[in-house]
């Protein structure tokens, strides 16, 4: 009989840690990732970049020292999925087919859906922590700045890492605070959010940070346009009647958070949930498993799964993923089931973190044994130290 061939696409922390976990697991299975990047990057740490206390070169590791052993790795980009041939193919036209299709790209960041933003990032005091390239800027932005309207914003779209447009927030006013800048500073927050978090208990915490710092948030606001030479951020707002209304808001500094979908090659293809605004891939929310393409599974970002985009539901989704496929192969029930657990770790302020998780019914599930509802040291210890050496030893390693 011969080898059993998987296709994974997308080399980033989904697709290595289940590549890694398959192998572990059946060391027999013919794997070939997909990923035309030849850096591997690190983004949880991008925020602490942001606030300057984490080298962004730390950030940034070669793909190609972490590709598993025994896997076949195609520097080449996807670009169509032909699933009823059990077939994909790539940009350079090259076609390839497989048993089991593993569908883990990432999510696509749609800077020019914000007029003006692409233009203008890196300079004239607008930035984005959602690239390693301008979150070194956000921090230059946040040490020069002197007061004035501090404006952050966050898309209503569903984001990786849906802490980060304020995490930085927080660390920013605490910043300005001991600089003795913070009461000459007006912070805006416009989210398309209707909450600053939504998890009531978490929600809670940050409510009080929100008050202390003297955050004024705009919420269900979506950002529209930054006009960077006059230093305007325009959003449309629905009113009491439902219609958008255009308003603009004076800034001095602007962190921008772009909105999000599924990558464009998913977006077009059959794979895509038809269902679904943003083109994510259509998966059973616990499985995993394609609804009508038995053979294809998805995790992370570019999954439909309605869980929080983050590593932390990677972390629980490859198990699953890995245990449903090696039963698929085995013709055996499907039976791993993911709960839609998620962890976001929210810094309040230099040395203090408060460690949010939760699941699909937004129920707290603290790992650790104490109320982590409230910010402290450790869970700082562990976002700044533990979980950057853990990513890279042992998540993408299979072995966590």
């Amino acid at each position: 009989m011969s080898a059993k061939k998987i296709a994974i696409v997308g080399g980033g922390n989904a697709g290595l840690s289940v590549a890694s976990k398959l192998l572990i697991k059946d060391k027999s299975l013919q794997i070939t990732i997909f990923d035309p990047s030849e850096t591997h990057y690190y983004q949880p740490a991008w925020t602490l970049v942001g606030a300057g206390i984490y080298d962004v070169n730390d950030t940034i590791k070669k793909e190609a020292d972490y590709i598993p052993k025994g896997t076949t790795w195609v520097r080449d980009a996807v670009m169509e999925f032909i699933p009823d041939a059990n077939k994909l193919v790539t940009q350079k036209g090259t076609s390839y087919t497989y048993d089991v299709l593993i569908i883990c790209p990432g999510i696509q960041l749609d800077w020019q859906k914000i007029k003006g933003l692409k233009e203008t990032l890196g300079k004239n005091n607008v930035s984005s922590n959602y690239s390693h390239e301008f979150a070194p800027y956000t921090w230059q932005m946040i040490k020069n700045f002197k007061g004035g309207n501090a404006v952050f914003t966050n898309p209503s779209t569903p984001i990786k890492c849906g802490g980060a447009p304020h995490k930085i927030m927080y660390l920013a006013c605490d910043y300005w605070r001991k600089q003795g800048i913070l009461d000459k500073t007006n912070v805006y927050y416009i989210s398309g959010g209707g909450v600053i978090f939504g998890i009531p208990e978490y929600a809670e915490t940050l409510k009080k940070v929100i008050a202390e710092d003297n955050i004024q948030p705009i919420y269900k606001a979506d950002v529209v346009e930054i006009d960077a030479a006059n230093k305007k951020v325009f959003y449309e707002q629905k009113n009491e009647s439902g219609q958008a209304e255009r308003k603009e808001l004076h800034f001095d500094i602007c962190h921008a958070v772009p909105p999000q979908s599924a990558p464009d090659f998913i977006k077009k293809s059959q794979l895509a949930d038809p269902k679904n605004p943003y083109g994510y891939v259509e998966v059973d929310m616990h499985t995993l498993q394609h609804t009508r393409y038995s053979n294809v599974f998805s995790l992370g970002d570019s999954s439909s799964a309605p869980a929080s985009k983050t590593g932390a539901a990677i972390r629980k989704q490859a198990p699953v993923v890995t245990e449903n496929v090696l039963a698929f192969l085995n013709n055996k029930p499907i039976t791993a089931k993911y709960e839609g657990y998620s962890a976001c770790p929210i810094p309040t302020k230099y040395g203090k973190l408060m460690l949010a998780e939760f699941d699909y019914s937004n129920t707290p599930k603290m790992t650790f044994p104490f109320n982590q509802a409230k910010p402290r040291w450790t869970m700082w210890m562990l976002k700044t130290k533990v979980l950057p050496w853990l990513y890279w030893h042992k998540i993408l390693k299979g072995t966590a």
